[in-house]
């Protein structure tokens, strides 16, 4: 999977495409395809900088910015919690009788 193709440039496309859709300078649409990079600590440090400077600047990245990293943080905290107990069993069990009805079809 090139970058291109990949889910986080995906999302950072559709960030973009809302800020351009609001009327947002041209410029905002770099920035709101590096902001998924700089949330996961993945930019230079040259280009976290520019991100910075640009997101104390704009507003309207900023609000980017921010539903980003609401939205990394709820899933993150959602990733932590643990199943009810018993539930991987009735799993376990509902696949092995689908199992079955498939094998005796």
């Amino acid at each position: 999977m090139s970058l291109d193709e990949s889910p986080r440039a995906a999302t950072a496309a559709n960030a973009a495409g809302d800020a351009a859709a609001q009327g947002d300078a041209g410029e905002c649409v770099e920035y709101l395809e590096r902001i998924v990079y700089f949330l996961d600590n993945e930019l230079e440090e040259a280009d976290r900088d520019q991100v910075k400077l640009h997101l104390d600047e704009c507003a309207p990245c900023l609000r980017k910015y921010d539903l980003e990293r609401t939205v990394k943080a709820v899933v993150a905290r959602s990733c932590t919690e643990a199943a009810p107990s018993g539930l991987a069993e009735r799993v376990l069990a509902q696949i092995r009788t689908v199992q079955v009805q498939i094998t005796d079809s």
